[in-house]
């Protein structure tokens, strides 16, 4: 990745989340880097990024801008599923790989529904898949699709209405009939992402897209232990979205120099301090994503499930607890729209509501701590 990459895409960052506008030509940027695609299996000729690397590039990207970074990340993790466990048929993901040289193709899960909530939390998706006689028709609505207005594929987690009901993946392209933005995304940060809600309205698809399709039952659940490759990466963006703040408090304070003070204010033991306290908060954060990644990708077989989802805790913490520090001591200036520290303070607040959320990933640390 180059220092020119990040560069452009934070010139373009408060441009589009002043107009919550779908940033096409920073997914462009993305996708020329070879980043969109850099999770490809070697099997299908791809780089093989797995999650130590993937981390990285969220980190980078976050610095430039999180909702590129977060689109760019649902794309890379349903390849980089892909690779660990081939479960495309594999014609349709041959045409998704032959696409994705030519342009931006972008893929993300639609699992989200306004009655069930999250899937980490339980529960069977209300969205229907009804067999026709050339294959399926799903009809549901789904919530924070991130980057819905520029998705190639939808993954939609559906029930079939058999007599005894199916769960499954079933896999939408995003120009079919019958799918139709339903709710927009008009959120505090990550303004730019397009985690819009979508209705599919009798959206038509062939019998065999569709994946994992089985019984409901505790198989067919979100394992919130599960999916340290993904829990960890995310973890890194935010921790780029915190590194992107320090940087800019650190050039408020050795270019703020106030004439009753006569120099700048880097000088002062509460800046000094305060950055101090900052670096300690990102670095032992990143120490804890970046390690646990690597013995991730090492197969440590003594790195533990709940191990990646306190590391994600403690940095989600620890990001909003640097930024939040930065925009304190600056003051009215941290809080101006006129520079990035105000759009970065937004942005951290979305670290923790991903899911599984920091209350269920509580439960699933102190459930193994506690031997239950």
């Amino acid at each position: 990745m180059t220092t020119a990459l990040i560069d452009r895409l934070a010139q373009l960052a408060p441009g589009y989340d002043d107009s919550a506008a779908f940033p096409v030509e920073s997914l462009r940027a993305v996708h020329e880097a070879g980043l969109l695609t850099a999770t490809v299996g070697r099997q299908y000729g791809g780089r093989g990024a797995r999650t130590a690397e993937t981390a990285r590039i969220l980190h980078t990207l976050g610095k430039g801008d999180p909702s590129v970074a977060l689109i760019t990340a649902m794309t890379l993790n349903a390849h980089a599923r892909q690779a660990a466990e081939p479960h495309w048929p594999d014609e349709l993901y041959a045409h998704v790989l032959k696409e994705s040289g030519e342009r931006p193709v972008l893929v993300n899960h639609a699992r989200v529904e306004p009655e069930l909530g999250s899937p980490a939390r339980g529960g069977l998706p209300a969205t229907l898949a009804r067999r026709t006689d050339g294959g399926w028709s799903i009809s549901g609505r789904k919530r924070f699709v991130t980057g819905a207005e520029g998705l190639d594929w939808f993954l939609v987690w559906a029930t079939t209405d058999e007599a005894e009901p199916r769960v499954g993946t079933f896999l939408v392209p995003g120009g079919s009939p019958g799918i139709r933005v339903a709710g927009r995304w008009d959120q505090l940060g990550l303004r730019a992402s397009g985690s819009h809600d979508v209705a599919f309205e009798h959206v038509e698809i062939p019998y065999g897209n569709v994946v994992g399709l089985g019984p409901y039952g505790p198989s067919a659940e979100q394992d919130n232990r599960a999916g340290a490759a993904i829990h960890l990466p995310l973890a890194a963006l935010y921790l780029g979205v915190a590194r992107a703040a320090q940087s800019f408090f650190h050039s408020f304070a050795h270019t703020r120099a106030p004439a009753n003070l006569g120099h700048a204010v880097a000088r002062t033991e509460r800046f000094r301090r305060t950055a101090g306290e900052i670096e300690v908060l990102l670095a032992a954060a990143e120490q804890l994503v970046f390690d646990g990644a690597a013995r991730v990708d090492a197969d440590d077989s003594s790195y533990l499930p709940e191990q990646a989802l306190g590391a994600r805790v403690l940095a989600d913490r620890h990001a909003v607890r640097a930024v939040e520090l930065a925009v304190r001591l600056l003051g009215n200036p941290g809080l101006a729209r006129g520079n990035p520290l105000e759009r970065h303070f937004r942005d951290i607040q979305c670290a923790p509501v991903h899911a599984p959320q920091e209350d269920i990933a509580l439960l699933a640390i102190g459930t193994k701590a506690l031997d239950l």
